[in-house]
């Protein structure tokens, strides 16, 4: 392919992407496929010889759709969004094209300084304590990630360094793989389960802090486990707390857990992958209060910030705590204006080497939605979460389990876990709408999360609809079985 066949193919390539989006829902939202669906409908093998654009594209339709779980359907209420938008497409077409790979200042310059800014840009919006941001001369600072998984790791990595350091600073007799083996990691029991996994690969111990009635960790909590470590010789040196817990969108209490953090000396990481994007609409900002009590802090734009997948914003209050946990300097990666001061070499704040030019993503849709249009995006997805919970409080056979407080309905079926398992079961078999479920203290529960850039009332209201109607036939089903035993 040349450069006229690409600005060809390139212009088709977008006109099947934007039919693809303005007509989503006329597809059906969850695929009729089953395991090992594609293998039979290709080759064995790579094609010796080249194939031409049109054979590859018509099999766009013909293979991969049917195997498509369409995330920006308004249909789909499954996970937590997956943020995308035009604006954000274009700028990874360029990023693609620019393929650069920026993991010094030197391999990219605009990659990397576009990076630095719009971190700076992002974390104003969400009114983040100025030592977060990396302004002209300060010491924190922000970084794009994979995911908030990836954030995760990488601040417990740092924190598991500068604790076995400091450890070793006050007692050298001790090996670093005895501190390795006493130390102690701390999230709630609602909590990620990528906090557990950063601990399997960081090789340390992590325990769940219990959480209160409104399945959040509070302060009395959390200093009950660090006593009872720290009596039985263990060191406790990282606590994840959650803003907007995957189960039921929950928050930990930030003022209660971060003067425990910073007295005891554990580093705090804040978890909002999914609820940060809320915290640029002012009345929805008290949720991050105690943000200055942490180490650092994670959200994803990918999830509600109309950023596509992947663009996972971190800060750090100390940069230098990262780059003092994963700083390595080959000969081959070293350019001379390193030692400056004035640059940032972003292979030093994450696991890859490698990285893309987000930031592109951040800088495009951030001057175009502008922060008032981020805004009314966030706002219009809680209106509609609340018009779905008003729904479910009319109908006295469902119950709400948790308080809705962004764009999240925890709701259930009165009566057995086995009702409302097989409740799930039918409305994911009618595949008109998607949803997945979580657990509860002991309820299975089904989770509604408002997705879409482009859902509207009416979506929520057919919703519902099915949802109340396939309830009715259940319960109908349910009832003549009983009587038959």
């Amino acid at each position: 392919m040349d450069a006229a066949e690409f600005r060809k193919r390139g212009k088709e390539m977008v006109d099947y992407v934007a039919d693809y989006l303005e007509k989503i829902e006329k597809r059906q939202v969850f695929p009729d496929v089953e395991p090992g669906y594609l293998r039979p409908l290709i080759a064995d093998c790579a094609p010796q010889d080249p194939e031409s654009f049109e054979d590859v594209f018509k099999d766009i339709e013909k293979i991969i759709m049917p195997g498509v779980t369409h995330w920006h359907s308004p249909y789909f209420f499954a996970y937590f969004p997956a943020a995308s938008s035009f604006p954000a497409l274009l700028a990874d077409m360029l990023c693609g094209g620019i393929g650069c790979v920026g993991f010094s200042w030197a391999a990219s310059p605009a990659c990397t300084e576009l990076e630095t800014v719009m971190l700076d840009w992002l974390g104003k919006m969400v009114n983040l304590p100025e030592e977060f941001l990396a302004g002209k001369d300060g010491q924190g600072g922000g970084v794009i990630q994979g995911s908030a998984s990836e954030a995760t790791l990488i601040a417990l990595l740092a924190a598991r360094t500068k604790t076995i350091r400091q450890v070793q600073s006050e007692k050298p007799e001790l090996t670093e793989a005895e501190i390795m083996g006493r130390l102690v990691a701390y999230a709630s029991d609602q909590a990620h389960s990528s906090v557990e996994r950063a601990a399997l690969i960081g090789a340390v111990k992590i325990k769940n802090v219990p959480s209160d009635d409104t399945f959040s960790v509070c302060g009395s909590a959390l200093k009950k486990v660090l006593d009872e470590d720290k009596a039985a010789g263990l060191i406790p040196f990282f606590f994840c707390a959650t803003l907007g817990t995957t189960p039921c969108c929950s928050f930990d209490k930030l003022l209660e857990l971060g003067p425990i953090c910073n007295k005891e000396n554990v580093w705090m990481h804040i978890d909002a992958a999914y609820a940060g994007s809320a915290f640029i609409c002012p009345e929805f900002r008290h949720l991050l209060n105690g943000v200055e009590f942490a180490d650092s802090f994670n959200f994803n734009p990918h999830k509600w910030l109309l950023v596509n997948f992947d663009c996972s914003a971190m800060w750090v209050k100390k940069r230098s705590d990262l780059t003092g946990a994963f700083k390595l300097e080959p000969l081959y990666l070293q350019h001379h204006h390193q030692e400056s001061g004035l640059v940032t070499d972003y292979r030093h704040w994450q696991i890859p080497l490698g990285r893309r030019f987000r930031s592109l993503k951040l800088w495009f849709v951030l001057r175009m939605y502008g922060v008032k249009g981020l805004q009314e995006h966030i706002r219009k997805h809680i209106r509609l979460a609340h018009q779905f919970e008003h729904l479910v409080l009319q109908d006295e056979r469902f119950e709400i389990c948790a308080e809705v407080v962004l764009g999240l309905v925890c709701f259930r079926l009165k009566g057995s876990n086995e009702l409302n398992e097989a409740l799930l079961k039918s409305i994911n078999d009618a595949k008109k709408i998607h949803l997945v479920p979580c657990h509860l203290r002991e309820k299975f529960v089904l989770r509604f999360a408002i997705c879409s850039r482009t859902v509207e009332s009416t979506h929520i209201k057919f919703a519902w609809q099915h949802i109340s109607q396939l309830a009715t036939d259940l319960l109908k089903t349910w009832e003549q079985n009983n009587h038959q035993q």
